[in-house]
């Protein structure tokens, strides 16, 4: 059985994803949790401490998001009744990413899946504050599902690497476990700029060969041009369902995506994107 949390502020963004959730592993038996989490809208150390109710707050917006998470839940039994999925729905007081690590703890999650816009929903930002947050902070895969994102198979999926990882099974069983849902093919990326591969990276590309050799997949070198452009282009040329990436802190993931180039790649990452942590 797999674990899923899905954090949401009852906005449809976060409804979409979850949708993408069950459809995605509609075929396998799984227990979703629904998590809301709240503050205070002025952020207090002392009301943090302290009890909320006692502030005449607490119990209003806790039975006001209970009411929704109730309203959530009954779409999903409306719209996608399914006997392998039970739903839990959870309410906390207590900042989002705080919650969902203590979550993802406690309950074992496979998989955070959740919106990609943020509270703004400014268009020339890939990913709202939260969703870069959870990236960098949860200990499991998280799946970012793009605003207005209609369901898709996952039947291509694409894997940049430097190959500058030691490759663990926590790293690449998250995505087996995906492609085997769909007989997907994982295509595994590698952009230089002309230079040879080390042997560090020599080994760590023929691990991966290891872990991939009983699911299709293909490896792609492209040189004289950086991650962005080759993700940009491969997408032009094959039609990706999925984009996935290992959180090797300071390796070119977060330069990718957490610095200089996160405006100009959310005009084209319309698909889904899952990002597993490097360490545990």
């Amino acid at each position: 059985m797999k674990n899923i949390l899905l954090p949401t502020d009852f906005s449809e963004n976060s409804w979409n994803a979850i949708k993408f959730a069950l459809q995605l592993f509609k075929n396998e038996i799984c227990k979703f949790y629904l998590l809301h989490t709240y503050t205070p809208v002025i952020y207090d150390a002392e009301y943090v401490l302290g009890n909320p109710a006692q502030f005449g707050l607490g119990d209003t917006v806790r039975e006001n998001a209970l009411e929704q998470l109730d309203n959530f839940k009954t779409r999903i039994a409306t719209k996608f009744k399914n006997p392998k999925h039970t739903i839990e729905t959870m309410v906390a007081f207590n900042m989002l990413i705080p919650e969902i690590k203590e979550v993802v703890e406690k309950k074992a999650i496979d998989y955070v899946v959740m919106g990609t816009k943020g509270a703004t929903g400014a268009i020339e930002v890939l990913f709202g504050s939260n969703t870069v947050h959870v990236f960098k902070n949860a200990k499991c895969p998280v799946i970012a599902i793009p605003d207005g994102f209609v369901f898709e198979a996952p039947h291509e999926v694409l894997f940049p690497t430097d190959y500058e990882i030691n490759y663990k099974g926590r790293h690449i069983n998250p995505i087996i476990n995906i492609i085997s849902l769909f007989n997907a093919r994982v295509n595994i990326l590698n952009a230089t700029y002309g230079y040879d591969l080390s042997e560090i990276q020599k080994v760590n590309k023929k691990v991966l060969e290891t872990y991939f050799k009983k699911e299709a997949h293909l490896f792609h070198s492209i040189s004289n041009q950086n991650v962005f452009d080759a993700i940009t282009n491969f997408q032009l040329k094959t039609r990706v369902n999925l984009l996935v990436m290992i959180n090797n802190k300071h390796s070119f993931f977060e330069n990718l995506f957490f610095k200089n180039t996160i405006n100009q790649i959310g005009f084209h990452l319309n698909i889904p994107f899952m990002v597993i942590p490097a360490k545990l």
